[in-house]
């Protein structure tokens, strides 16, 4: 059974969009701990991308650094022909507004969207179909006036038709206090969140304290690497609760 399974891992190629990220990088971790072949994809853009490549680099980790143009990156997974993609991209209200002060947009329809669309798009015209693990957010749902919901709904709705493979992540607040970014309202509004969430869960609402509980990027991480190489999760759209 433990040699089926290694044979299993052995198969894989992942490729991670969002490596650099808070669960970028315990991705990038967890995968290689468990045999998998890793392409870490840095920004060639980014100020740091030398110490990222250097530190991925020391984790057994393979680095790519294509620029995001359709492609590029289409040639570069039809080079890597990974079996998976995680797209882990995304911005804050923060970030965009550092952006602009450089006379540069980035917007949750720019990168949350956009970017992650980009990729979609060059995973089904590699020619490789991997399976393509996507970290959307709880709340998303059609209709929503919500910018930050509103990106990642429309992106689940075109990765639903792309014909990939797929699993959807809906994770709540992720956070903790290994961020780079402090995030100070973040993790004060989780906490507040998640002595709500016990109450509820000790009045009887387990299910929905589960589903809108906190997570760090480690944890976060660990259960994404287990849904991209479980069979049987293709197609699944799973909630917090299932990410534990």
């Amino acid at each position: 059974m433990i040699a089926h399974i290694q044979e299993v891992v052995a198969m894989h190629t992942a490729f991670v969009a969002g490596a650099t990220g808070y669960t970028g990088r315990e991705v990038v971790r967890a995968l290689l701990a468990a045999g998998v072949r890793t392409v870490a994809h840095v920004r060639p853009d980014s100020a740091s991308a030398g110490a990222w490549r250097a530190r991925f680099a020391a984790l057994g980790a393979e680095v790519d650094s294509t620029p995001w143009a359709g492609p590029a990156m289409a040639a570069t997974l039809a080079r890597v022909r990974p079996t998976l993609v995680f797209a882990l991209l995304g911005t804050t209200r923060r970030r965009a507004r550092a952006a602009a002060r450089h006379g540069v947009t980035e917007s949750y329809a720019s990168v949350d969207y956009g970017l992650t669309r980009l990729l979609l798009d060059a995973a089904v015209a590699s020619g490789a179909r991997p399976r393509f693990v996507y970290l959307s957010s709880a709340g998303v749902h059609e209709g929503t006036r919500n910018a930050y919901l509103s990106a990642r709904a429309r992106l689940e709705r075109d990765l639903r038709a792309s014909g990939l493979p797929f699993v959807v992540a809906r994770p709540a607040f992720v956070t903790g206090p290994d961020r780079d970014e402090p995030r100070p309202l973040e993790r004060a509004a989780a906490r507040v969140s998640d002595a709500a969430l016990s109450v509820a869960s000790r009045l009887g609402a387990r299910r929905l304290a589960a589903r809108w509980r906190s997570t760090s990027g480690a944890a976060l991480a660990s259960a994404l690497v287990r849904l991209a190489l479980d069979p049987g999760a293709e197609g699944r759209v799973v909630e917090g609760d299932g990410l534990r």
